[in-house]
C-alpha cells in the first residue's frame, strides 16, 4: 500500500500516482511428470505490522515439513525477503546460504526498497528430510528507524521454501513455478498457455507473498479465468493475503502469505489454457512465487544433432538425430515432422516413423544436398514439429525448445603442387635410378597439411599400404614410371603422381686399346651404348684416314683387327693411333661423337 491503516483515507488518493518498481513475475522452472509441491516457512515478525507496533523483527524462525510415504524431494527453493536493501546470507539449520539470485521492489511514492533472495536448497531439504527447518542469520534491523517503514507499517521478514516432489502414485502432472517481486496494488496476470487438460482433480495454485495485511481487506481477489477463488474462513474471497498458512492453518504468518488453493472446478477439461490474476486496490502486496499444478498431458518434443558425416569434396552430408519426449506428460505423435534449414533456407523435410514414449527418443538419419547457393560455413537448423513453414502440427508443453544447429564446414581435399618429371640416364632398356626425397616438402601447397608418402600405385596410396621406402637410390626397371603421393589435411586426403623418365646420356669413352690377352682394355669399349643407342653405327679410322672396322649393335667391339682396308681382313693393326666416328642415330644426337683412340699391341 501507498499509506497504511491510520492514513489508510489518504492512501485511496495515493493509489492514482504511487508507482511500483520491481522485477516481474515469469516462469522460473517447469517440471512435467509425477509431481506435487508444497510450502514451508515462517515470519520474523512478532505480530501485525502498523504504524503503532513495536517494530521488532526477529533473525531466525522456523518451520516443519512432513514427507508422506513415497515422496521423493525433486527440487527445494528458499526464497528469503524483508524491508530493506537486502540481507544475502543466511542460516538454513545451521548451513550458510548466499543468495544465487535477487530482486528489489522500491514503493516509488516513499522510495522506501524492499527485497527478495533465492537460493537453491534441494540438497539441504534432500538429506534432511522431514522434520524443523529453521532459518537464521536474517537481519533487516539496521534498515529500520521510527521514520521509515516503522511509521508507514512496512516493517517485516520472513523465508519460504517451495517443495517439488515426486511419488510414482501420483497422476502426470504440468507443475509451473512463476518468480519475481512484484506488487499488486494493481492487477497481475500469468497466463499458462499449451496446456491439455484431461483431468482437473487436485488441479492447485500456491502463492508466496509478503507484506500483506489481515485488517486491509479491499479488493484482494484471486481469480481464475475469470471466477474468484476463496478459502473460508481462511482467506475470503475478498483478503487474499492476510498473513494465513493455508497448509498449517495459521493465522499468525504475519505480514506473509503461504497459501494453496484448490482450483479443480475452475479448470475444464480440454482446456488449452488458463488465466490467473490477483488484484489488491489498497493493500500493498509484493509477490515473489507463483505455482501451479495441473494434470495436463502433453508431449514435449526436443531434437538433438548427433553427429555430421561429410565425404570430402562433396555437398552431401549425412546427419544422426534424435527426437526426444523427455519431461512430457504424454507421447509424441509418429509424423512429427522435422524440417532442415541451411542458413535460414528451408532444404529438406523429414518426419517421426514411431510414437516416442514419455521420456523416450527416436533416433535416425538422414542425407542432405546442399544446394550450391548455400556459402561454406552454414547454419544447419534442425526443427522438430516444423513443416517447413514453421508450423506445426503438435501441441505441446514448451513450443520454445524445438530446435538444435551446427556451423558446417564442408571437407576439402588438400591441395597439392605439380611436381615436375624426374628425368634420370638411361641404364638400358629404359630403366634408371631416381631420387626423389625432397618432393614430400614440394608437394605441399598448404603446410598445415601432411605428406604421407610415396607409393608404386593408386591404389596403394588410397590404401596407405605398400610405402615406397628407398627414395633417394630408387631403381626404376622401366620407364615412364608413375610415382604416387598421399596427402591429408585434418579430415581428408589427395593423390596426385608424378613421372620417372629416362633420356639417352653421351655415352663414355674409353680410348686405350691393347689386345694382348691380359683381360684389360681387351677392346675398344663404350659404356652406355648398346642396350642404350641400339642403333648405333661405329667406325674406327687409321691416322692415314683410311675405314679399318666398322660395327654396329650386332658385331663384338673391335678387338684391333682390321675388317676394312687395304689388309687382309682380321689382321691385327699396327699399334699407333687411331680415330673413330660414333653415330648414336639419336634424336638428341644429330651429329657423330668423334675423338681418338690409341691402340696398343
Amino acid at each position: 500500500m501507498c499509506i497504511r491503516d491510520i492514513y489508510w483515507a489518504f492512501s485511496i488518493f495515493l493509489l492514482s500516482i504511487c508507482s511500483i518498481y520491481g522485477q516481474n513475475v515469469a516462469l522460473y522452472n517447469q517440471f512435467n511428470g509425477r509431481y506435487d509441491f508444497t510450502f514451508i516457512g515462517n515470519t520474523m515478525n512478532v505480530a501485525e505490522n502498523t504504524a503503532f507496533d513495536p517494530c521488532v523483527i526477529l533473525t531466525s524462525s522456523s518451520a516443519t515439513y512432513n514427507l508422506n510415504p513415497g515422496d521423493v524431494v525433486e527440487s527445494a527453493y528458499l526464497y528469503w525477503a524483508g524491508s530493506g536493501t537486502g540481507d544475502f546470507n543466511v542460516n538454513l539449520n545451521g548451513t550458510p546460504i548466499v543468495a544465487e539470485r535477487t530482486f528489489a521492489l522500491t514503493w516509488a511514492n516513499s522510495g522506501l526498497p524492499f527485497f527478495s533472495a533465492f537460493a537453491n536448497v534441494t540438497s539441504l531439504v534432500s538429506a534432511t528430510g522431514s522434520g524443523s527447518y529453521t532459518l537464521s542469520n536474517l537481519d533487516v534491523s539496521s534498515f529500520l528507524n521510527p521514520n521509515n517503514y516503522c511509521v508507514n507499517g512496512t516493517n517485516f521478514a520472513g523465508w519460504a521454501i517451495v517443495i517439488v516432489y515426486r511419488n510414482d502414485a501420483l497422476p502426470l502432472n504440468q507443475l509451473n513455478i512463476y518468480d519475481g517481486l512484484q506488487s499488486v496494488p494493481t492487477a497481475l496476470t500469468i497466463n499458462l498457455s499449451s496446456l491439455n487438460v484431461i483431468d482437473n482433480a487436485d488441479a492447485k495454485i500456491g502463492f508466496v507473498a509478503w507484506e500483506g495485511d489481515r485488517n486491509i481487506a479491499v479488493g484482494e481477489t484471486l481469480t481464475i479465468n475469470g471466477n474468484v477463488i476463496s478459502n473460508p474462513p481462511l482467506n475470503p474471497a475478498n483478503n487474499a493475503f492476510n498473513g494465513t498458512n493455508s497448509l498449517t492453518g495459521s493465522t499468525t504468518l504475519y505480514n506473509m502469505d503461504l497459501d494453496i488453493y484448490n482450483i479443480e472446478n475452475n479448470i475444464e477439461i480440454g482446456d488449452s489454457s488458463a488465466l490467473i490474476q490477483l488484484t489488491s486496490s489498497q493493500d500493498f502486496v509484493m509477490i515473489n512465487a507463483v505455482v501451479t499444478k495441473l494434470n495436463s498431458q502433453l508431449p514435449d518434443a526436443t531434437i538433438s544433432i548427433d553427429e555430421i558425416i561429410e565425404e570430402c569434396n562433396s555437398r552431401l552430408i549425412q546427419v544422426n538425430f534424435t527426437v526426444y519426449n523427455t519431461l512430457s506428460t504424454n507421447e509424441l505423435q509418429s509424423g512429427t515432422p522435422i524440417a532442415i534449414y541451411a542458413n535460414g533456407e528451408f532444404i529438406q523435410y523429414t518426419e517421426t516413423t514411431l510414437p516416442i514414449p514419455i521420456d523416450g527418443s527416436w533416433s535416425s538419419q538422414v542425407t542432405i544436398e546442399i544446394p550450391d547457393t548455400i556459402p561454406d560455413g552454414f547454419n544447419l537448423l534442425f526443427v522438430v514439429d516444423d513443416d517447413g513453414t514453421g508450423t506445426g502440427i503438435v501441441t505441446e508443453l514448451l513450443e520454445n525448445n524445438n530446435t538444435d544447429q551446427e556451423i558446417i564446414t564442408f571437407n576439402s581435399s588438400p591441395s597439392f603442387n605439380e611436381l615436375q618429371p624426374i628425368i634420370s640416364c638411361n641404364q638400358g632398356l629404359t630403366s634408371g635410378t631416381f631420387d626423389f626425397g625432397n618432393y614430400d616438402e614440394l608437394v605441399l601447397a598448404n603446410p598445415t597439411d601432411t605428406f604421407i608418402g610415396y607409393y608404386e600405385s593408386n591404389e596403394d596410396a588410397e590404401n596407405d599400404v605398400n610405402a615406397i621406402l628407398n627414395t633417394t637410390n630408387y631403381l626404376a626397371t622401366a620407364t615412364p614410371k608413375e610415382i604416387f603421393i598421399r596427402v591429408e589435411n585434418e579430415n581428408c586426403f589427395a593423390i596426385t603422381s608424378f613421372l620417372l623418365n629416362v633420356r639417352n646420356c653421351p655415352p663414355t669413352v674409353y680410348n686405350y686399346v691393347s689386345p694382348n690377352n691380359d683381360n684389360y682394355n681387351e677392346t675398344f669399349f663404350i659404356k652406355g651404348l648398346w642396350d642404350i643407342f641400339v642403333n648405333f653405327e661405329l667406325e674406327v679410322y687409321n691416322r692415314w684416314g683410311r675405314l679399318v672396322w666398322q660395327g654396329n649393335n650386332q658385331t663384338d667391339d673391335w678387338d684391333g683387327f682390321s675388317t676394312k682396308g687395304f689388309k687382309l681382313d682380321n689382321e691385327l693393326s699396327p699399334k699407333g693411333t687411331y680415330y673413330y666416328l660414333l653415330f648414336l642415330n639419336d634424336p638428341d644426337y644429330p651429329q657423330p661423337l668423334t675423338g681418338f683412340l690409341y691402340l696398343e699391341k
